[in-house]
């Protein structure tokens, strides 16, 4: 079976952010497993209008593109004000079919809820969105020991038990709706 084309977005765009440091701990994580072909998808790499435009960007294509050719996501977000950048919403909303039947798994981080409410808030957005998100997630408590001073995430067997779970249920869900989406395209 063709490995499973997983996109793991940093959904932050902030200066000083440790997203950036999130994503590319957890994609290496994910890059161990030979069933799936992960990619980085950082939305500090495109240069996305401020407003809305009457008509898509290059970037904004570029962008959808990368979400279209993907059978799974991993959202890698902060959490600001519990809830998840606009950034993070702005991008979401520049696709729509090309998230449409396919899973999504979260890494979160905040200080003290460790990510929870934006995770719970992006569940409802990629519901809207028809996908379907996993159960378990990643979190970082940003309050205690969970990142070094650099902002690199701290190994822990609690840790490495939860992107197991995630990596297993995303896998799960990415070859069932890759195969349904074969069988019957998917129609909202």
């Amino acid at each position: 079976m063709d490995p499973l084309r997983v996109a793991v977005i940093i959904g932050s765009t902030r200066v000083g952010r440790v997203c950036d440091s999130v994503g590319a701990w957890f994609a290496g994580w994910a890059r161990r497993r030979h069933d799936l072909a992960v990619e980085t998808l950082d939305l500090a790499g495109y240069a996305f209008p401020h407003c809305y435009p009457e008509e898509a960007t290059p970037d904004m294509y570029r962008f959808a593109g990368a979400v279209g050719g993907a059978e799974a996501f991993v959202v890698v977000t902060p959490e600001y004000n519990r809830s998840f950048p606009a950034s993070l919403k702005q991008a979401i909303d520049y696709a729509y079919d090309e998230w449409q039947a396919k899973p999504v798994g979260f890494v979160a981080y905040g200080s003290g809820s460790a990510g929870q409410y934006a995770v719970e808030q992006l569940r409802t957005v990629f519901c809207a969105l028809h996908a379907v998100t996993v159960r378990d997630w990643v979190g970082f408590d940003l309050l205690g020991e969970a990142v070094d001073e650099h902002g690199r995430p701290r190994d822990t067997d609690d840790r490495e038990r939860a992107v197991s779970a995630v990596l297993d249920q995303l896998t799960w869900w990415g070859r069932a709706l890759r195969e349904a989406r074969r069988a019957h395209p998917y129609v909202s």
